[in-house]
C-alpha cells in the first residue's frame, strides 16, 4: 500500500489455475467437510430451514412460510436455494437430518467468496507483490478462518449469502474500474440483484456508501461513474429483482409491508428489536475479534485507508490498478458506518465486512523486512501475542470450562473436558505462534500463509468435533423427542411445546406446533388457542366439536413443568429425553385449569400481534 516502482509479476494462466484450485480445495475442506453432520441449531435456522423445505414440498415458491404462518422477515433468494436442495431426490439418504441442504447456500457462498477474492488478487496483484499466488491463498484463507465466517458459513440463516453476493458484486465494480475499459459493467449489477433478493435494500446502501467513501479517497467521482454506469445498473437491479417484492405486495399486502419494509428494515434501523440494544461502539469490539488473531495487520491496513482521505494528490497519482486496498477499506467503513448508525445491532451484521478485512490483512502481510518498517514490525509482533493469548486462553479450559452453565447442556463441561478438543485447538495454535514467531525473521516469503496453516488445521480437528460435540448434548434430545412424536401422534391431534421454545421440534416433525412459554398466561393461551386459532395446517377446533381431539401432545421442559400452574394435570407421561418430558394431556383438564387461572386475573396475550411469531 506504499509507493513502489516496482510492477507485481501476473502469474501465468497454468499458475492462476493452480492457485484457484488449491483455495477451492481449502474452501471445500474448511466449509462443506461434516455440513450435514448435525441437526439445526435452534432457533433461527430452523426457521429459515422450514420455510425453504415448505417451498419445495408444496411447490409455493413465491411467500416463505413456517410453522403455518408467512415468514416475511427476509427475500426469497436464501429460501428458493434451500428449496432446491429439498427437492432434490434420495435426500433422507444423502441428507438424513435435512441440514445439507439448509446449510449449503451459506457454505457455497463462502466458497465462492474465497474464490473470487483469490481470482481478483491473482490478476490483479497489490502493487509491487512479487508473489501473487501465495497472496491470493492467503488472503482467501483470511477472509475463510475469521471466526464469523467459520460460525455463519455453517449455519442455515441469509448472512454468509449475503456476504458472498455483495462481495462479489464490489469485487466486480472495482475490477470493471481498475481495467479502466468498462467491460462488463452489467455483471456487478446483476450479482447486486440477488443481494437484494437475500436480505432486502441495505445491499445497494452499502453499496452506495461503499463507492461513495472509496471516490471520495480517489478523488474521482467521474471516473468511477463513466465505468460502473450507476444509473443502468441500477436500473438492471431492479428489473431482477423488484418484481418478487411487487407480487409478494400484490398477493400478500399490507401485512408484508408492514412486516418486511416496516418491521425488519426501516424499525430495525431506527430502533431496537428483540432486546438488541448495544452501545454505540458496539462493532469496535467485533472488529477485533472477527479478524482474530490478525487483527493488528487489520488495523494497520485500515490505518492507512483512514488517512489516504487528506491525501488525495497522492491518490489520484496513484493507478487505478493499485488502488484495491483502499477499495476494501472502504467496504469496511462502510459496513462499519451503516451498523454503527442503526439502533439494533448484531454481530452477524459485521459478516459483510470480512472480505474486505481479509483484503487489508493480505495487503499489510506482503513479504517485508520488518526492521525496514517499524509500524508492521509492531502489527505482526501484536498478532504474535494475540495468539499466545488465545493459546493460553485454550490450555487455561481446565480453569474456566467448569464455569459453563447451561440447564440445556448440562453435561457439557464434563464431556467437553474428557472429549481433549480444546487441548487439541491449543495445540494448534502453540504451533502457529512458533511458526509466526520463527517467519518475523527477516523478509520471508509466505509469512501469513505459515501461520495460517495450523489454524486450517485447528478448524478440521478441533472446531468441526466440538460443533458435533455441542450438537449431541444439545439438539439431540429435540430430535429424539420429535421422533416419539412422530411414533406417538394420533390422527388430528394437536402438538404443542411448553417452556423452552425450539423452532426445530416444527422442523423435524414437519407438524404444526403451538408454541407457549412458561408463564400461567402461557397455560391459558394453550388452552383457548387449541380452541380457536387458525393458521395454515392447523384448525382450533373446541373440544366438545365431533372433530376435535380430546387430548394434546406436549413436549414441555422439566424446569417449566416444575412450576405449580403445570402440576397436577396428571398428564400421560409417554417418552424423557435430555430435558425434555412428552406428554399427553386431557384437554377437559387443561381447559379447566386455565378457566381457574382466567378467574384468577390471568389474561389471555396470543392475540396480541409479535412480528417474531413461529
Amino acid at each position: 500500500m506504499t509507493a513502489d516502482s516496482s510492477t507485481p509479476i501476473l502469474p501465468t494462466g497454468r499458475q492462476r489455475r493452480r492457485g484457484m484450485l488449491l483455495i477451492l480445495a481449502l474452501a471445500l475442506a474448511i466449509f462443506c467437510w461434516q455440513l450435514g453432520s448435525t441437526g439445526l441449531v435452534d432457533e433461527t435456522p430452523p426457521l429459515f430451514a422450514a420455510s425453504g423445505r415448505a417451498m419445495a414440498e408444496t411447490g409455493d415458491w413465491l411467500t416463505p412460510r413456517v410453522n403455518g404462518l408467512p415468514r416475511f422477515d427476509k427475500p426469497p433468494l436464501v429460501y428458493w436455494l434451500m428449496g432446491l436442495g429439498y427437492a432434490l431426490p434420495g435426500r433422507e439418504i444423502w441428507d438424513p437430518l435435512g441440514t445439507w441442504a439448509a446449510r449449503l447456500p451459506s457454505a457455497l457462498a463462502s466458497v465462492v467468496t474465497m474464490l473470487a477474492l483469490g481470482d481478483t488478487l491473482l490478476r490483479h496483484p497489490f502493487q509491487a507483490d512479487t508473489h501473487p499466488r501465495r497472496t491470493a491463498v492467503a488472503a482467501a484463507l483470511a477472509f475463510a478462518l475469521s471466526p464469523l465466517v467459520l460460525i455463519w458459513s455453517r449455519t442455515a440463516v441469509s448472512d454468509a449469502l449475503l456476504s458472498g453476493t455483495l462481495a462479489l458484486s464490489l469485487l466486480c465494480q472495482w475490477r470493471c474500474y481498475a481495467s479502466g475499459s468498462g467491460r462488463r459493467w452489467w455483471l456487478a449489477w446483476i450479482v447486486l440483484a440477488f443481494a437484494v433478493l437475500t436480505k432486502g435494500p441495505v445491499a445497494v446502501v452499502l453499496t452506495g456508501i461503499t463507492l461513495v467513501l472509496f471516490a471520495l479517497i480517489r478523488r474521482d467521482f467521474s471516473g468511477l461513474w463513466v465505468s460502473l454506469r450507476p444509473l443502468q445498473g441500477l436500473l438492471i437491479t431492479g428489473l431482477i429483482s423488484l418484481p418478487w417484492y411487487a407480487a409478494e405486495l400484490l398477493v400478500e399486502g399490507q401485512p408484508f409491508w408492514d412486516s418486511f419494509f416496516g418491521y425488519h428494515n426501516l424499525q430495525r434501523l431506527t430502533s431496537v428489536v428483540n432486546d438488541h440494544l448495544q452501545p454505540w461502539w458496539f462493532f469496535g469490539p467485533v472488529l477485533v475479534v472477527a479478524s482474530f488473531p490478525f487483527t493488528p495487520l487489520l488495523l494497520f491496513g485500515l490505518g492507512r485507508v483512514i488517512a489516504s482521505f487528506s491525501g488525495g494528490a497522492s491518490q489520484q497519482r496513484m493507478p487505478t490498478r493499485d488502488s484495491l486496498a483502499y477499495f476494501a477499506g472502504s467496504w469496511l467503513l462502510a459496513v462499519l458506518l451503516l451498523f454503527t448508525a442503526a439502533a439494533t445491532k448484531l454481530p452477524s451484521y459485521w459478516l459483510p465486512a470480512t472480505p474486505a478485512a481479509a483484503l487489508l490483512i493480505a495487503a499489510t502481510a506482503r513479504p517485508a523486512s520488518l526492521r525496514q518498517h517499524k509500524g508492521l514490525l509492531i502489527a505482526w509482533s501484536s498478532t504474535a501475542v494475540f495468539t499466545a493469548i488465545l493459546a493460553a486462553g485454550l490450555f487455561a479450559s481446565p480453569v474456566w470450562i467448569p464455569l459453563i452453565q447451561d440447564p440445556e447442556m448440562p453435561t457439557l463441561p464434563a464431556e467437553l473436558m474428557a472429549s481433549g478438543l480444546v487441548m487439541r485447538a491449543a495445540v494448534c495454535f502453540i504451533v502457529a505462534l512458533l511458526i509466526g514467531v520463527w517467519s518475523l525473521r527477516g523478509a520471508v516469503k509466505g509469512r501469513l500463509l505459515a501461520w495460517q496453516g495450523p489454524m486450517v488445521l485447528f478448524q478440521l480437528i478441533a472446531l468441526v468435533p466440538m460443533i458435533q460435540l455441542g450438537d449431541r448434548v444439545r439438539q439431540m434430545p429435540v430430535r429424539q423427542v420429535a421422533q416419539q412424536v412422530v411414533e406417538q401422534r394420533r390422527p388430528g391431534e394437536p402438538l404443542a411445546m411448553i417452556g423452552v421454545l425450539k423452532p426445530s421440534l416444527h422442523f423435524y416433525t414437519d407438524q404444526v406446533v403451538v408454541y407457549e412459554g412458561k408463564s400461567r398466561s402461557a397455560l391459558a393461551n394453550l388452552a383457548d388457542r387449541l380452541s380457536h386459532e387458525r393458521r395454515q395446517g392447523f384448525q382450533g377446533l373446541p373440544r366438545t366439536e365431533e372433530d376435535a381431539s380430546p387430548s394434546v401432545l406436549v413436549v414441555i421442559d422439566r424446569g417449566t413443568a416444575s412450576r405449580q400452574h403445570w402440576l397436577d394435570l396428571e398428564p400421560q407421561r409417554l417418552a424423557s429425553t435430555g430435558i425434555y418430558e412428552l406428554w399427553r394431556l386431557d384437554r377437559s383438564r387443561l381447559e379447566q385449569r386455565a378457566a381457574d387461572l382466567l378467574d384468577e386475573g390471568v389474561d389471555l396475550t396470543w392475540k396480541t400481534p409479535r412480528p417474531e411469531r413461529y
